[in-house]
């Protein structure tokens, strides 16, 4: 066993193989100055605020020396094992001695709050003792313990200390024999149990971890979960898993079962698993997914929507839902090795994931909307300004453990070969079991420029295959080897494979043309026709209010797809550091309309008003400012017409 959230080193189905966190380390670039400050600010911050919020204090409750009433909502304990996650994470990355501490001493609160039967959830113990298992729809307990279990196996895999394994395997093997013995037969309302229970087996190597997580899956589809507000489609209980065909209901709950199932596959090779999750991955990429990664098109429910309603400002896009997609995606990857699901991956780290967090580290959001207007109206998670925590915090902690874990997704391994399949500054460490060790370092100034240098640092003598992925935003690709142009490679599922016998010292430069361009949606998506969206590269852009001259309303801007006067900027001390755009754009005026909301076309004058150089910046990176308007579809204007 190696440390790494997914371990499928030993898992008979993957076509790639995970590697050790310790294997792929950050040492510059985006994802080294993301994690930094993750490591220094978001962890500790993260830490003060559960305190606030009286995370701790539920646990003492338990065991009778806290103070008050049970405060929160009543899976608050899951925000404190999402925490313990990524501090097991960071430790092995990175030790840090005051997160260790801090770590030792949630888990001396939680191993007195656990009972004598090894049930642990401060709510049920505290608010409704007694009711253990009466409401599988909303109740969250299995979604609890599938976070305690998670954090249990990461802090055992980083520090080798048993205490919050023992834990969790204790509260496993009560769940065991209240549902796989007794026949209590139900499934969690709230996915997440599964995929705790799969890593449970490959920690421990005990099969009735993995039967319970198949016995929570085949009881789906009974319609046995609703409620007065939800139907039994917002569980995903409608349908038996391996008939589905579409992605439905709530987003996360539903992205959190596909990866259970893929976990799943991934230790049985049960075809009916995966033919049901290549289906709902289509029906997503093809329906449901908005430019930005993003998915949660409904702020009913949370969920997704009918086929191509990708509303701007009224989208959800909830931050641990395209945490939720890029674990599905990645287990896709590993079952595949395709790099569609790679390539998804990308598009959301760098856009709808990352932009759930402030560039400083302190401040959130659950929502990701590609639009805001109103800057002062709405709840906290709709006012379009990032906020220290939330009530209902499931996005932070889960941000936290998915930045620690970060470095995980950049590469894996098979038998004779390593796949890249994330750019950025990093090495690779890696000992073939047949071949010896390899190690590669990885410079680059991606996501802001295309042109990625390997280096080979160790090499065994023999041949073995290094492949990395042809994004599929990259249109025009050359690579070199030791300065001399590379022609003879394959290409394979979006991977470019070179097998050869390595030199040490040898270098590949591989140089992706990263041009800005401009993009339009399906006909379909009534949302944004007639629009255009800004990407370069992996990077997805908006405009913000105080960045255009002039401070133009950007509900009067136009923009012009074919200007040829675009200009790519690097600003060293803006927002973290960022490329800008600035290109061709008319701001309309309104005082023509006086106050009318409808005139006939032969009175409005078309593309009147001034034109002005119109400055985007990545979308991540919004409201991180001040409250102001944003926007990431612009109409579009052609402004040389």
């Amino acid at each position: 066993m190696h440390m790494t959230p997914l371990d499928t080193s030993e898992s008979p189905h993957a076509k790639l193989l995970t590697l050790p966190l310790v294997s792929t380390v950050l040492e510059g670039g985006f994802w080294f100055e993301k994690s930094s400050i993750n490591r220094n600010v978001t962890l500790k911050h993260g830490y003060k605020e559960m305190a606030i919020a009286g995370n701790f204090n539920n646990l003492q409750l338990v065991f009778g020396q806290g103070s008050g009433q049970f405060r929160g909502l009543l899976f608050a304990d899951s925000d404190l094992y999402k925490w313990l996650e990524a501090v097991s994470y960071e430790l092995t990355n990175c030790y840090d001695l005051e997160l260790n501490e801090m770590a030792d001493t949630l888990i001396d609160l939680i191993e007195k709050a656990q009972g004598n039967d090894g049930y642990i959830n401060s709510y049920w113990e505290v608010v409704e003792p007694g009711k253990r298992w009466t409401d599988l729809a909303h109740g969250h307990e299995l979604y609890c313990a599938g976070h305690l279990i998670q954090a249990g196996i990461a802090h055992h895999r980083s520090t080798k200390d048993t205490r919050l394994l023992n834990i969790a395997l204790r509260f496993a093997d009560y769940i065991n024999s209240e549902f796989n013995h007794s026949g209590l037969a139900a499934s969690p309302g709230h996915p997440e149990i599964e995929l705790a229970l799969i890593e449970l087996y490959r920690h421990t190597g005990k099969q009735k971890y993995l039967n319970l997580c198949r016995y929570f899956l085949d009881q789906r589809g009974t319609n046995s979960h609703h409620s007065d507000q939800f139907m039994p489609i917002y569980y995903q209980d409608h349908i038996p898993v391996r008939n589905a065909r579409t992605m439905a209901g709530h987003a996360v709950r539903q992205l959190y079962l596909t990866s259970g199932m893929a976990d799943l596959y991934l230790e049985t090779g049960e075809k009916t698993l995966l033919d049901a999750l290549e289906r709902q991955w289509n029906d997503m990429a093809t329906h449901h997914l908005f430019i930005t990664g993003g998915v949660g098109s409904q702020h009913e429910g949370e969920s997704f929507g009918t086929s191509y309603d990708l509303p701007n400002e009224k989208c959800y896009c909830e931050t641990c839902a395209q945490i939720a997609n890029i674990m599905w995606n990645w287990r896709m990857l590993l079952i595949t090795g395709e790099s569609k699901y790679a390539d998804l991956i990308e598009l959301i780290m760098f856009n709808g994931f990352i932009s759930g967090v402030s560039v400083k580290g302190d401040k959130f959001f659950y929502e990701n909307p590609l639009q805001n207007r109103k800057t002062s109206e709405g709840s906290e998670r709709r006012s379009g300004e990032r906020q220290h925590w939330y009530r209902c915090a499931c996005c932070p902690p889960n941000i936290m453990r998915t930045i620690s874990s970060i470095n995980q997704y950049f590469a894996t391994m098979t038998e004779r070969g390593i796949q890249i399949h994330q750019f950025g500054e990093y090495s690779i460490k890696h000992s073939f079991e047949t071949l010896g060790q390899v190690i590669l370092k990885s410079q680059t100034e991606y996501p802001w420029n295309g042109t990625v240098l390997i280096n080979v640092l160790e090499t065994p003598a023999e041949e073995w295959a290094l492949s990395f992925r042809n994004p599929g935003w990259c249109v025009k690709l050359s690579i070199t080897i030791n300065g001399q142009r590379l022609n003879g490679f394959t290409e394979r599922d979006g991977y470019i494979h070179i097998d050869r016998s390595w030199e040490k010292g040898d270098e590949i430069s591989v140089a992706m043309h990263m041009p800005t361009s401009f993009i339009q949606g399906h006909p379909n998506i009534e949302a944004i026709r007639g629009c255009v969206a800004i990407k370069r590269g992996p990077m997805v852009y908006c405009i913000e209010e105080s960045d255009q001259i002039g401070n133009h309303d950007l509900a009067q801007i136009c923009i012009d797809p074919f200007s040829k006067q675009i200009e790519e900027t690097w600003h060293e001390d803006l927002l973290g550091g960022v490329v800008t755009i600035e290109t061709d754009a008319l701001a309309e005026e309104s005082c023509a309309w006086e106050g009318l909301l409808y005139k006939p076309v032969s009175d409005v004058q078309h593309a009147k008003g001034d034109l002005f150089r119109l400055k985007a910046i990545p979308y991540y990176s919004w409201a991180n400012r001040h409250p102001q308007t944003m926007r990431v579809w612009i109409p579009r204007s052609n402004l040389t017409n």
